[in-house]
């Protein structure tokens, strides 16, 4: 697809300082196409509380990123409304919030000449519900790459509205086919189009430095990077690999949450917390694990997730332990999958020892397919197909 206006809304602002699909899409869709990323709008209890006050007062309401590609900063600010139980007065206050949302999209796409152009969603279901009648683009896609209405935050009025955002879309494109699946209840032009990795960064050999927070842990280390929330990783799983195996050193490195702040992994010496890191220096702590692990729970949220961590684990070569599902099935060549607390202890063990120069070369091999660019071709497939059809 070249020469073509898209127009991308999602739940990530473009200045978030942490990886998003949403981006990486946006800035491989602007090597042949003008794309539009817009920011989420600010709503009222947000503003209330400060918190983003200072970015609304510097931030240029349209500035360009890169060749292509455009950033859009909206001024306004629409009411809190995702947890509103009653459904005529959401409906009401969510069609204000589209179309104060919309009117200044549409002053972006007015002043960038955009025509003709492709509104795509990154499952921003309810700020963009009504851009269809509203923005009227030629083609309107809704990207699933999380089942969101197992969170607690989209349930109230998620599960009705989502699956109206998927019927009413043209085209639903998922990152995993357990998302594709759900979709395709509610839409048939629904597809699994696969995920991308940054192949440029998690690379071993653009790796030479090493954190000073990590340089000193002895090996063997066992690492986990990512948000370390107790939503998605079981404490129980990596109490039990640093308490069954003290000389290993468990390393985490991401911003936890509550839970796991209060949890006995902080009683343990083999345990190590290092907070978040920027985007640049991950490569630099995967590095130095000698077993990189994905210890999630099991649940409606994990189930149909796709970790890109996985892809970024096996473009460094890494040897990987990750909890079973039916999306990590698709790894399983080149990922020990665990479903019990001893496979883990085995599985882990056995990845130490028996790493070898060709395994970490097929790794490497396998997480280069997974490439923003071939994500990119799959979804302009689709979009052909629809076009045909």
């Amino acid at each position: 697809m070249h020469n073509t206006d898209i127009v991308i809304t999602g739940l990530q602002a473009w200045e978030l300082g942490m990886g998003s699909n949403c981006k990486n899409l946006a800035i491989e869709f602007a090597r042949q196409n003008r794309v539009l990323y817009v920011n989420p709008p600010k709503d009222r209890f947000t503003m209330l509380k400060n918190k983003r006050k200072a970015d609304v007062e510097n931030a240029q309401f349209l500035y360009q990123a890169s060749h292509n590609l455009w950033v859009l900063n909206p001024v306004s600010v629409i009411e809190s409304i995702s947890r509103l139980p009653i459904n005529f007065l959401f409906d009401m206050l969510n069609k204000h919030n589209n179309k104060l949302f919309a009117a200044e999209i549409k002053q972006a796409i007015q002043a960038l000449r955009f025509q003709n152009y492709i509104h795509f969603c990154d499952s921003d279901m309810f700020r963009s519900f009504y851009f269809k009648e509203i923005l009227k683009p030629a083609l309107s896609i809704y990207y699933t790459r999380d089942n969101l209405l197992a969170v607690d935050y989209w349930k109230v009025q998620g599960k009705r509205i989502e699956p109206l955002m998927m019927k009413k879309s043209d085209l639903v494109v998922a990152n995993s086919p357990y998302l594709a699946g759900l979709a395709q209840r509610f839409n048939k032009n629904s597809y699994y189009v696969g995920q991308g990795c940054d192949l440029q960064a998690f690379s071993p050999h653009r790796v030479s430095l090493v954190p000073d927070d990590i340089a000193h842990i002895s090996p063997p280390i066992i690492g986990y990077i990512g948000a370390i929330k107790s939503l998605r990783l079981d404490i129980s799983i990596l109490l039990h690999i640093a308490k069954h195996n003290p000389q290993w050193n468990l390393v985490l490195v991401g911003a936890e949450d509550e839970v796991f702040a209060k949890s006995d992994l902080h009683l343990l010496p083999n345990v190590w917390f290092l907070g978040k890191k920027s985007e640049s220096e991950l490569p630099q702590y995967l590095m130095k694990f000698d077993v990189a692990i994905n210890p999630q729970i099991v649940n409606d949220v994990t189930r149909g997730n796709y970790p890109r961590k996985i892809d970024e684990y096996l473009a460094m070569g890494k040897p990987v332990v990750a909890t079973y599902t039916e999306t990590m099935s698709y790894f399983r060549e080149h990922v020990s999958l665990a479903t019990t607390p001893q496979q883990w202890i085995q599985f882990i063990d056995d990845e130490i020892h028996n790493n070898t120069p060709e395994k970490q070369q097929a790794r490497m091999h396998f997480a280069g397919l997974h490439t923003w660019e071939n994500n990119v071709n799959v979804i302009y497939d689709q979009i052909s197909n629809l076009l045909k059809k």
